[in-house]
């Protein structure tokens, strides 16, 4: 989907000193879907999660497919507190990585909110995933399972207008 009149930019933070999480909050409930779109690079190899409105309960499912160049893997989860957007793909202190996950349905109170997630850093992510929640996403929280965001990393989330 092209950029232009589909997306909206709703926030952007570009880190100027090295954080712990990035919090996105007051999304508004006017779009159709998301797409968070996360550039950065960490103070160590991490992995990276994502959380929706605070939720840290078992109410996260994905299913992954990584490579690291070599080998091809899968994994899946249930009963996760958060969704782990990287495996083999883990942010790294060399050199920016790329995901961008695509929200669906977010703001609908009668539906699952499902995701699509892809990952480019020290290796290939691809994921689905779910948050078993009806209620709306208002906040969304990205975090390294340790270290830090490195300065300069960027976090910008869009709302699509008409998916």
């Amino acid at each position: 989907m092209a950029a232009g009149a589909t997306y909206e930019k709703i926030a952007t933070t570009t880190l100027g000193s090295t954080a712990a999480s990035v919090t996105l909050s007051s999304i508004p409930a006017t779009y159709t879907d998301l797409v968070y779109v996360f550039n950065g690079a960490g103070s160590t190899n991490l992995n990276v999660f994502i959380e929706f409105n605070g939720d840290t309960g078992s109410n996260y499912s994905m299913t992954t497919l990584s490579g690291d160049g070599t080998t091809a893997y899968s994994f899946r989860y249930t009963n996760a507190s958060s969704l782990q957007l990287t495996y083999q793909g883990y942010l790294s202190t060399a050199f920016n990585s790329l995901s961008i996950i695509n929200i669906m349905n977010y703001s609908n109170t009668t539906t699952y909110k499902a995701t699509l997630n892809r990952y480019i850093g020290t290796g290939t992510d691809a994921q689905v995933g779910q948050w078993r929640s009806t209620t709306a996403i208002n906040s969304i929280l990205i975090k390294p399972n340790s270290g830090t965001f490195s300065v300069g990393s960027t976090f910008t989330l869009y709302g699509i207008k008409a998916a």
